[in-house]
C-alpha cells in the first residue's frame, strides 16, 4: 500500500519532495487559520504558495501555476483588507455576498476558465482529460480565494467542491503528499464554513 501511494517519490529529487511537503504543512496552517477567521491565514498561506509555484512550474502543471501565483497576489491583498479597522473595529467582518460580489463571483470563474483555456491551447497541454479538470478548479479556487479576501461565508462552499475535485486529480497526476493535503483541507473547510456560519449568526443575533 505504502509503495502504491508513494513509489513515484522514488525518482523525484529529495529537494523537491522537502519542498512539496513544507508546502502542504504551512497550506494546512493556513486553512486551520482561516477557520479561525485568523489573519495568519494569509502570510502561511502565501509561504505555501510560492513553494508551489515553483514545483508546479518544474513539474509543468501550468493551470496549477496560475492559481497558486493568484493566491499569492490575493494573499497580499486579503491580508491588507482583514486588518482594515475603523476606530478599532474591524471594517470587513464575516458577511454573506451581495447579490453584486455573486455576479462578480461568476465572472472571475468564466475569466479564469478562459484565460486557462487560452494559455493550454497555447502551450498545447490539452493532451490529458486533467488539463479540462484543471481548468474547471482554477475557476472555482479563484472565486473562493476572493471571496475569502473579502471574508465572504461563501467562500468555504467553493473550497469544498475544489478540493473533493482536487483528491484525486492529485492522485493520479502522482503527487500523493498534496492529495493527502486536499483531503485534510476538505474537512478543515467543512468545519470553516461551520465556524464562520455560528459567528455570524452570533453577530446577527
Amino acid at each position: 500500500m505504502f509503495d502504491y501511494l508513494f513509489a513515484q517519490y522514488a525518482n523525484y529529487p529529495t529537494h523537491e519532495i522537502i519542498l512539496e511537503i513544507t508546502a502542504v504543512l504551512f497550506g494546512l496552517l493556513s486553512v486551520w487559520y482561516a477557520k479561525k477567521n485568523n489573519v495568519l491565514v494569509f502570510p502561511t498561506g502565501l509561504i505555501s504558495t510560492m513553494i508551489y509555484v515553483y514545483l508546479l512550474w518544474k513539474w509543468s502543471l501550468l493551470g496549477d501555476m496560475i492559481i497558486n501565483g493568484y493566491y499569492a497576489i490575493m494573499s497580499i491583498y486579503g491580508w491588507y483588507h482583514w486588518t482594515r479597522k475603523k476606530e478599532d473595529v474591524v471594517e470587513f467582518p464575516i458577511s454573506i455576498t451581495t447579490k453584486k460580489e455573486q455576479v462578480w463571483s461568476w465572472i472571475l470563474f468564466v475569466a479564469a476558465m478562459l484565460f486557462v483555456i487560452f494559455v493550454y491551447n497555447y502551450f498545447d497541454k490539452f493532451t490529458s482529460w486533467t488539463a479540462y479538470i484543471d481548468t474547471l478548479t482554477t475557476g472555482i479556487f479563484f472565486a473562493a480565494m476572493w471571496l475569502m479576501a473579502k471574508r465572504k461565508i461563501e467562500n468555504w462552499i467553493l473550497w469544498i467542491i475544489g478540493d473533493i475535485i482536487s483528491i484525486p486529480l492529485y492522485f493520479y497526476k502522482g503527487y500523493t503528499f498534496t492529495s493527502i493535503q486536499y483531503i485534510i483541507f476538505t474537512i478543515i473547510a467543512i468545519y470553516g464554513y461551520l465556524e464562520w456560519k455560528r459567528i455570524l449568526q452570533q453577530k446577527n443575533n
